[in-house]
């Protein structure tokens, strides 16, 4: 497992329907998939544009996959509520 950071950047006005598939079954499953949820760590900017996970991933090319549209679940609400994200790989030092 790695540790990754990810911050998404939301279209205006697109938090709560962003929110709303993670929450999902379907979202879920999916995250599921890539990372170990129960040690997911999340946050929200204040202007509800940005978003940020700290998270334990244990499929990267699922990840990428999850965020890129080249998964056929995420893609129909990410193309609709991000305008892009940024990954970055954690290291305790």
């Amino acid at each position: 497992m790695k540790d990754i950071l990810v911050v998404g950047m939301l279209k205006e006005g697109k938090f709560q329907e962003f929110m709303r598939f993670m929450q999902s079954d379907e979202g879920i499953a999916e995250r599921k998939k890539v990372a170990d949820l129960s040690k997911t760590i999340g946050t929200v900017a204040p202007d509800q544009r940005k978003v940020m996970f700290k998270i334990s991933v244990h499929d990267q090319e699922a990840l990428h996959a999850f965020l890129d549209g080249t998964n056929p679940v995420s893609k129909p609400v990410f193309d609709e509520v991000m305008e892009g994200y940024e990954i970055y790989e954690i290291q305790r030092v």
